[in-house]
């Protein structure tokens, strides 16, 4: 046998191997993965930590789905990139937290208080956020399409570029709020404020702006059903 084909068949061995134990060496790899922990609350996917302090956790990159933090505390913490589809945030204080990139698909934010938080880029489909608090809050670029955000308030909030379309706002404070270039098409807004607000660039085809306080506001439809 030449040296050649002895070496071939050695480095065969090692990659058959290499496959073989492939699967056995993730499933070891992840059974050896434990999930951080901050103030006794285990920070997974459908973890029950209602009320948990995690005032300034690093929750970053993160898989969260399904998980209970209603009324916790996560004042100024790190939740950037992770994955919160589901995840109930019912009453809970967001204040200044860092949500840039997050997954909120489906979550529950009833109440919650995200006063100057950072949400640039959320991806955030069929939100349910009613009467939640988003002032001054960055929600540049965020995808908020068919969310539920009756009476919620974005006084002085940045919402450049942001996605709107189909969500129900009725009764919503926005004075004050950067909606350039936002699309707010289908969008119902009866009855809200839009006082100093600027759309200047966006998109309002087919939105409902009945009884719209619409005072120094730069863009609005101020001949809405005229």
């Amino acid at each position: 046998m030449s040296h050649t084909t002895s070496l071939r068949r050695h480095l065969g061995g090692l990659t058959l191997g290499a496959l073989l134990l492939g699967p056995s060496l993730a499933a070891a790899e992840d059974a050896a993965y434990e999930a951080p922990v901050h103030n006794g609350c285990v920070l997974e996917a459908y973890t029950q930590c209602p009320g948990a302090d995690l005032a300034g956790a690093d929750l970053a990159n993160l898989e969260l789905h399904g998980a209970d933090f209603s009324g916790a505390d996560l004042t100024g913490a790190d939740l950037r990139h992770a994955n919160l589809r589901g995840v109930n945030l019912e009453g809970a204080d967001l204040r200044g937290a860092n949500l840039n990139r997050a997954r909120m698909i489906n979550a529950n934010l009833r109440g919650a208080d995200l006063g100057q938080a950072s949400l640039v880029g959320l991806e955030s489909w069929n939100l349910f956020g009613q009467g939640a608090i988003f002032d001054g809050a960055d929600l540049t670029g965020a995808n908020l399409e068919f969310g539920r955000l009756t009476k919620a308030s974005f006084r002085d909030a940045t919402l450049h570029g942001a996605k709107l379309e189909m969500a129900w706002m009725n009764r919503t404070d926005m004075r004050g709020a950067d909606l350039r270039d936002a699309n707010l098409q289908e969008a119902k807004l009866s009855m809200s404020r839009l006082d100093h607000a600027d759309l200047s660039g966006a998109r309002l085809h087919y939105g409902n702006f009945q009884l719209v306080q619409m005072q120094g506001c730069t863009a609005c439809p101020v001949d809405w059903m005229d």
